[in-house]
């Protein structure tokens, strides 16, 4: 799967890796907590992930595993199903922190969806990471990627023979960038109030990472999708630091 990733990225965009994996972190226990733009993330991750030398398990959405072929294939490759809307969405934390104790690598989205924010920074978060990475001591590397949007727009699979002919003839440029591990060990309070600031960390780590991406298109993307629908009420409380990066 992840040299078929490759195969499928290299007509549709010019993929740019940048930051790297330390080292010590590269065989695991190891969190990568990457923002969601578009359907197309999870293939251009993989692919990158191929690029970077690493083959970590997929946090993903359960309608992969019921797809044809690749259904199969994500199961025959050991990633994490999410059920989401569904009794099942608790198992899948269980078995990440099981494979995270076992030394593997996990690629998690933290936001749970494709983010919503009309300028489309990072959403808040779900605890689901920072209960993660306190279970099983494993350390949390932001992971940022930006323009997959230009290639897959929110609504895929619709339109997605226009959506794919387009990419084929633009190739847009398609970043993904390796950040630093997210510093969780001065936390204090209860259980939850740590998963919750653990979780701000984490998705100011992604922010952060995400900055150098968008050099020029701060406040307003330069490819807007006009497929995504906007919603308030997951926008991140904006640091000085933010406001500093953005103007």
């Amino acid at each position: 799967m992840l040299v078929l990733a490759r195969i499928v990225v290299f007509p549709l965009c010019r993929l740019r890796i940048s930051g790297d994996i330390p080292a010590g972190l590269r065989r695991g226990p190891l969190i990568l907590a990457a923002n969601h733009v578009s359907p197309f993330d999870p293939i251009v991750m993989t692919a990158a992930c191929h690029k970077a030398r690493i083959a970590p398990r997929i946090m993903a959405t359960g309608g992969l595993f019921d797809a044809p072929v690749v259904g199969a294939a994500m199961r025959r490759a050991g990633h994490i199903r999410v059920s989401r809307g569904s009794a099942q969405v608790a198992d899948a934390l269980p078995e990440a922190i099981s494979a995270l104790k076992d030394g593997a690598l996990v690629l998690v989205y933290p936001e749970g969806r494709i983010g919503l924010d009309p300028w489309m920074w990072p959403e808040r978060g779900k605890t689901g990471v920072a209960r993660m990475a306190a279970a099983s001591g494993a350390p949390v590397l932001p992971v940022a990627q930006w323009g997959t949007h230009a290639v897959l727009p929110y609504t895929t699979p619709k339109h997605l023979l226009r959506s794919l002919l387009r990419a084929l003839v633009r190739r847009p440029v398609v970043h993904v960038r390796f950040g630093t591990p997210v510093d969780l060990s001065s936390l204090s309070g209860t259980a939850g109030a740590q998963a919750m600031k653990s979780t701000r960390l984490i998705m100011d780590g992604i922010h952060d990472t995400l900055v150098p991406l968008r050099t020029g298109e701060m406040q307003t993307p330069r490819f807007v999708d006009t497929t995504r629908t906007h919603d308030m009420t997951r926008v991140r409380p904006r640091r000085p630091a933010d406001d500093h990066a953005t103007r």
